[in-house]
């Protein structure tokens, strides 16, 4: 069961930093510098691609225990998405308060040169505890702005469903595993063209609507509220990805369990 808490621990790491990279842009929106605020997003993913990488062997222990125990894993795998969801919903909440902190660190970046400098003199015990005077906490103003008109629906449909194929694919081969026993090796080969599917349509249809959002306001033909109200909702489209994941995770691994004998 500890395990399993860590692995939900890190997987509300993993939505709530990749999540979170929205405020970062938006504040290289606010700040005209978008290049450097990028910069930063590499920093931020780089959290979660950390937290990913101790959390996989982690989820593949608990499968193991399921498999020789004969256990049903299903119940845990589905908290390990709403982990999922509590993370993008904390991202969501601290939207406001990451945007100042990142225009702070964008300023910070420009006069170091560098990300290492950077750490070296921004970063102080004084400057942590200033941190509190950079936090905003979402109020009745701030949501009576929130308006979802301009941006388009059928981008935050997309966003939705690439997020839900993306937090379910690993776990659902997981699954299926337990359903195909005999073509393990197959079905967890499998987790990586699909999550790969998953890049490749966020990639695609995703981003780019999303650069071409950020460059209008960049131009000055787009309000900053506009592009502020483009990244919450496609906060808001990510939440909903992983209630969607929910759903999705028993079919995908009887799809994936189906389909591994075709490969022999």
């Amino acid at each position: 069961m500890d395990a399993l808490w860590l692995i939900c621990l890190l997987t509300f790491i993993i939505h709530t930093t990749e999540t979170l990279s929205y405020g970062i842009r938006f504040a290289g929106v606010v700040t005209g510098r978008l290049a450097v605020a990028l910069s930063l997003v590499g920093i931020v993913l780089l959290i979660s691609r950390t937290s990913n990488l101790i959390q996989g062997p982690f989820t593949g222990g608990l499968m193991d225990q399921a498999s020789i125990s004969h256990a049903d894993p299903s119940l845990k795998l589905h908290l390990i998405i709403a982990a999922s969801s509590l993370g993008t919903l904390a991202a969501i909440f601290l939207f406001p308060t990451f945007v100042q902190l990142s225009k702070r660190l964008i300023s910070h970046l420009e006069l170091a040169g560098s990300i290492p400098q950077m750490l070296r003199t921004a970063v102080t015990i004084d400057s942590i505890r200033r941190v509190r005077h950079h936090v905003r906490i979402p109020n009745l103003q701030f949501i009576s702005r929130f308006r979802i008109q301009g941006v388009p629906k059928r981008l935050l449909l997309l966003n939705a469903l690439g997020t839900a194929v993306y937090t379910s694919s690993v776990l659902a081969s997981l699954y299926a595993i337990l359903l195909v026993p005999d073509y393990k090796a197959t079905v967890l080969m499998s987790s990586g063209m699909i999550n790969g599917f998953a890049t490749i349509f966020m990639t695609i249809l995703v981003d780019p609507q999303v650069a071409l959002l950020t460059e209008k306001a960049m131009q000055g033909q787009a309000t900053h509220d506009s592009i502020r109200n483009m990244y919450l909702w496609l906060m808001i489209s990510r939440f909903f990805g992983t209630i969607l994941a929910q759903v999705l995770l028993a079919p995908a691994a009887y799809w994936v369990a189906w389909l591994a004998p075709l490969f022999h």
